[in-house]
């Protein structure tokens, strides 16, 4: 059985305030025509197919596009909900949508109900795992600790108690969106950690043929069974070196999995540039990137007059501007955001008991820090399905 592994498409966002909806269009047509031309068998999406819970109106007339294109060919394709998603939303009309072939996995309790496709070779279970907010389904699996790897590991026992239960030599493919251990992130990913904790280990998805994750932007194998298909575009400058891409994935009847990457659309290069105002303008290297987005750190000590206007002269598409002067960590010139860069949460709230009380948290103080923070993560998530 041959899959098409995609995610993140993220419909309605857009790249430092440019609309990409065209972007994502282009893509989509892209998706149909590869299903038709390389005869894909299956289409996996793997969660944050809308950018935010409740999506511009374009967004979701693009998506209702995609689905009736791609259920017009025939093909059936899996899709799960992601973290950006709201899943009540998206399953709404998901058992008129599987009379069509779109087989919509948003509700946590049914992770151990598959999609049963086949082939010349018998049965394919697919497995659609879709972003589980430990805070929100700690009762549904009834684990004890709220946790991203605990929530997980329940979810897959009850997908390998279903798979035993069916006839041997049944197929199986697991679509997951969550971040994985030995998966490299990029700055456009929405922050999931919980209890101090954001990464599952690859073993939680052991016992199965193929694994279609979602959440990470970059195109990534971890084993040749478990791989990341990145986003079909690039949602942040951290991305300018990705190759975008979907996973072409060929299911022998034995389970064994050939996988080829097949390329996005590119709707523009990036580019980050560094120097100073003058060095950036007078470089004849850079002229390469006259047509990119740019991102462009200025090294100058004092900050130059109209540095953006004066650098869209030369880079007609600058979109993001940074000053970073050579400056020593404890400078008082240096910016907040920058003293910040880096730290999360809970760091910059135990450096702030550090600096008002000349030490820093004990462990209990720590972990009531950490539970705090984890609430409100929590009461963030509640809120979102709620809207």
């Amino acid at each position: 059985m041959r899959l098409l592994h995609t995610s993140d498409w993220h419909l309605g966002r857009s790249f430092h305030r440019v609309g990409m909806l065209g972007a994502q269009a282009e893509f989509i047509g892209h998706l149909v025509s590869t299903v038709r031309e390389r005869e894909v068998d299956a289409v996996v999406v793997s969660g944050d197919v809308y950018d935010r819970a409740v999506p511009p109106l374009a967004a979701v007339e693009l998506f209702d596009d995609a689905l009736h294109r791609l259920a017009g060919l025939g093909v059936p394709t899996v899709m799960i909900s992601g973290n950006h998603d709201s899943a009540r939303r998206l399953g709404v009309g998901a058992g008129l949508m599987g009379r069509a072939g779109i087989h919509l996995r948003t509700e946590p309790s049914a992770c151990g109900t598959p999609v049963v496709l086949s082939d010349g070779h018998g049965d394919v279970a697919f497995y659609g795992l879709p972003y589980l907010e430990p805070a929100l389904v700690k009762d549904e699996f009834a684990v004890k600790k709220a946790g991203h790897g605990t929530v997980l590991a329940a979810a897959m026992d009850r997908v390998r108690a279903d798979l035993a239960a069916r006839a041997p030599g049944t197929r199986s493919v697991v679509l997951a969106h969550a971040f994985v251990t030995g998966g490299e992130p990029s700055d456009s990913e929405r922050d999931i950690t919980v209890g101090g904790v954001a990464a599952v280990p690859v073993g939680v998805f052991d016992g199965v043929d193929y694994v279609a994750l979602g959440h990470l932007h970059g195109c990534q194998t971890l084993t040749e069974r478990v791989r990341y298909s990145g986003s079909p575009l690039p949602y942040s400058f951290s991305e300018a070196t990705h190759r975008k891409s979907m996973w072409l994935v060929d299911l022998a009847a034995d389970g064994t999995v050939t996988a080829e990457r097949v390329d996005c659309p590119v709707p523009r290069a990036l580019a980050r540039i560094r120097g100073t105002l003058e060095e950036l303008l007078a470089d004849p290297g850079l002229a390469r990137h006259t047509e990119a987005w740019v991102e462009a750190t200025l090294t100058d000590p004092v900050r130059p007059a109209d540095p953006m206007a004066r650098l869209t002269e030369r880079f007609p598409h600058t979109l993001s501007l940074v000053f970073d002067p050579a400056r020593t960590a404890d400078d008082p010139a240096v910016s907040y955001a920058r003293r910040l860069a880096g730290r999360d949460d809970q760091q910059i709230a135990e450096d702030f008991v550090a600096h008002v009380r000349g030490a820093g948290p004990d462990p209990h103080e720590r972990a009531v820090l950490r539970d705090a923070f984890d609430a409100v993560r929590a009461d963030d998530a509640v809120r979102e399905v709620a809207r």
